[in-house]
C-alpha cells in the first residue's frame, strides 16, 4: 500500500538546510580579538552580502516550486535532496568568486578558470534539479492549465542549465577568463528567458 508523501516535511527539512548554508557563510567571517573587522573587512562583507542574497533567491525559487504544485513522489524527494546538497557546496565558490572579483583571493588565470568551473557546475546542478522537478510534476499533473505552467518552468530552468554549461566550457578552455567572460556570459539569461516567455505564451495562448 502506498502512502501519500507529506510536502510540509520536505519543506521544513529544506528550510533547515538553507539555514545551515547561511550559517556556514557566517563561520568564515573574519574578526580579530578586539572585535574589529580586519583589513579585508570590505571585501569579506561584500562577499557575505552577495552570497547571502543569492542564497535567499535560491530559497525563493525553491519555495515557489512547492507553491505551484502539491505533487511529491520519490523522484522529487531525491532531486530535492541533490539540490540541497549542491546548495551547501555552491556558497563557497560563489563567495570566493566575489572575493576574487574584488582583487583578492585567486589571482592566477588557471585558478580563476577553475573557480568559474566550480561555480558553473554548482549553478548547473541546482537548476537541473529544479527543471527536472518541474518536469516530473508536469508529467503527473492532470489539470491542463496547471500542467502548462509547470512545463513552462521546466523549460525556463532548462535555459539556466544550457547557459551554465556553456559558461563552464568557456572557463574550462580559459576563454577570456582574465576579463571574467565565463561569468559575464550569464547575462544571456535575461534575453533568452524573455524570448522563451514570449514564445511559450504565444504558442500556448497563456495570459
Amino acid at each position: 500500500m502506498k502512502w501519500p508523501h507529506n510536502s510540509s516535511r520536505i519543506e521544513a527539512f529544506s528550510d533547515g538546510v538553507f539555514a545551515f548554508a547561511a550559517t556556514l557563510m557566517v563561520v568564515n567571517f573574519d574578526m580579530d580579538n578586539n572585535l574589529t573587522l580586519t583589513k579585508s573587512a570590505g571585501t569579506g562583507f561584500l562577499s557575505f552580502f552577495v552570497t547571502f542574497f543569492v542564497l535567499v533567491a535560491l530559497w525563493w525559487v525553491h519555495y515557489n516550486f512547492f507553491r505551484r504544485t502539491n505533487y511529491v513522489d520519490n523522484w522529487i524527494i531525491a532531486l530535492n535532496a541533490i539540490l540541497l546538497f549542491v546548495v551547501l557546496y555552491y556558497v563557497f565558490p560563489l563567495k570566493n568568486l566575489v572575493i576574487s572579483g574584488m582583487g583578492e583571493g585567486v589571482k592566477t588565470r588557471e585558478g580563476l578558470a577553475n573557480l568559474f568551473v566550480m561555480y558553473g557546475i554548482g549553478f548547473l546542478l541546482i537548476f537541473l534539479c529544479l527543471s527536472l522537478m518541474y518536469y516530473r510534476a508536469f508529467r503527473k499533473s492532470h489539470k491542463v492549465e496547471k500542467s502548462l505552467y509547470l512545463f513552462f518552468y521546466a523549460r525556463h530552468f532548462a535555459i539556466f542549465v544550457v547557459v551554465a554549461t556553456i559558461s563552464v566550457l568557456l572557463a574550462y578552455f580559459e576563454v577570456a577568463v582574465d576579463f571574467g567572460f565565463p561569468g559575464a556570459f550569464y547575462v544571456a539569461l535575461g534575453p533568452l528567458c524573455y524570448w522563451h516567455s514570449r514564445h511559450f505564451s504565444k504558442k500556448y495562448e497563456l495570459d
